[in-house]
């Protein structure tokens, strides 16, 4: 028991003239390892702590150690992958090159670890030692390309495999939760991963997971954030669709007695609809910062609250100000400010919060009336939580400073007020006169139909 201490103390310090005395003491005491040992190995610990020089000396002497298992199934080389010691990684290879494919308890190869941690040189490395292990699947079906994804957003580690394997079933691959690499990118808004994927020519935008949901289903089910506007326009641009607009595309482009009128219908309809989801999507994201916004505002007005009960006690300071812990400061210092702080910020907060509710209620919001009418509550918000923020600057500026402040102000509210009087008078100049537009071709229609029957009717 003392010359094994002694050995794989040797092993920690990566010591090989600790390891060439042992071994002249008992010859055979590597050899008994593979029969005793149900723990790491020396090799194991050696390759842990990068001692090439320890692991190429043990190897000589005894290269079976190279296919030993550890208590968690992992060999020499599952560790020094994951560590990501490509020197140790190769002279593992030379000795028992099959052991890429050797998993550990959970299904993972020396080369999915060395995915995890992004190890490229490794990756290459095992790649071109055995292209099996880069097809094999964990127990959860996850392959490499879903274990970039997943682990750490390893983007460069994707495009190496990417340029090592050619297979395109990876692509299309899904887990243990029924996800493509390109679902998995999405749902974690990786947005860098989602435009390499969209470059690859391979790659099927459209494809559906195990309920039936797109990439761009995946978005708008996932939570909200800043990247969701620039995602949905690269998969929008690549020609991603919903689920539903996929079958309402097929059935138009199957109908086998469908006119080209009908057809050119509903492509303008389906283009209306990519349109309307956008304008949804953005007023969504900008409502649901406004209301965060509004919410700490209120939470914490300028000033801060008190942090003590304070009695009036004139005897003390007559001078002092009566209030209660968590008041808001502003409210006493400022009180006519303040009444004009909390009725501009309260309208911002119930503003985008209506704009929410009207989203997820289900409503009809594909006609451009309702968007329009939903861009006009969203100045409002956005206008309301400007107001607060010009109350909140003026209270904290210094009295020296507020009157060059007040002039900036009334320059900002003046092109401010300018702006929007130029985006409402616009909007409802272009809204009267699709109207119009709209009107005049039914007029047309109508005509022309009564002169198709004058005609029948003088045949």
């Amino acid at each position: 028991m003392e010359i094994e201490k002694r050995l794989y103390e040797a092993a920690v310090e990566g010591d090989v003239k600790v390891l060439r005395e042992l071994l002249e003491q008992d010859a055979l005491i590597l050899d008994r390892l593979t029969l005793t040992c149900f723990n790491e190995t020396p090799l194991h610990i050696a390759s842990m702590r990068g001692h090439i020089e320890f692991v190429k000396f043990i190897l000589t002497r005894n290269p079976l150690l190279a296919a030993e298992l550890d208590s968690q199934r992992s060999s020499a080389l599952h560790v020094a992958s994951i560590k990501g010691y490509i020197e140790i990684v190769k002279e593992l290879l030379v000795v028992n090159p099959e052991m890429c494919v050797v998993g550990d308890r959970e299904g993972r190869n020396p080369l999915h670890l060395a995915v995890i941690k992004g190890r490229v040189e490794v990756i290459k490395e095992l790649v071109r030692v055995s292209h099996l292990a880069a097809l094999q699947t964990t127990d959860r079906d996850e392959n490499v390309l879903h274990l970039c994804v997943k682990h750490n957003n390893q983007l460069e580690a994707l495009n190496v495999l990417m340029e090592l394997i050619s297979d395109d079933t990876l692509l299309k691959s899904r887990d243990g939760d029924g996800y493509s690499i390109l679902h998995l990118a999405v749902a974690d808004k990786q947005i860098q991963t989602v435009k390499y994927l969209l470059k690859n020519n391979k790659i099927e935008v459209n494809l559906k997971d195990d309920n039936g949901n797109t990439p761009l289903d995946i978005l708008t089910q996932s939570r909200r954030d800043m990247n969701d506007l620039e995602i949905g326009d690269c998969l929008r641009d690549a020609g991603g669709l919903r689920a539903k607009d996929m079958i309402s595309s097929s059935y138009t482009q199957n109908g086998a007695k469908c006119s080209n009128s009908h057809v050119a219908l509903a492509h303008k309809h389906n283009i209306l609809g990519d349109w309307l989801s956008r304008k949804r999507d953005t007023i969504m994201v900008v409502a649901s910062l406004i209301a965060t916004m509004a919410f700490q505002a209120g939470m914490n007005p300028p000033g801060g609250v008190w942090q003590e009960n304070k009695e009036l006690n004139s005897h003390v300071n007559p001078l002092q100000i009566p209030h209660k812990a968590g008041e808001a400061v502003m409210a006493y210092t400022h009180p006519k400010s303040y009444r004009y702080f909390i009725r501009v910020n309260t309208t911002a907060f119930v503003a985008s919060l209506s704009t929410i509710l009207l989203l997820i209620s289900g409503l009809p919001f594909r006609k451009k009336f309702f968007m329009w009418a939903l861009m006009v509550i969203m100045w409002l918000t956005i206008t309301s939580i400007a107001l607060t923020y010009g109350i909140s600057i003026y209270i904290v500026t210094p009295k020296k400073d507020r009157e060059q402040l007040g002039q900036v102000i009334e320059v900002a509210v003046t092109v401010w007020s300018c702006v929007m009087t130029l985006l409402l008078l616009g909007n409802t100049i272009r809204l009267v006169y699709l109207w119009m537009m709209k009107k005049k071709q039914q007029s047309r229609t109508f005509e022309t139909r009564i002169s198709g029957n004058l005609v029948h009717d003088n045949v």
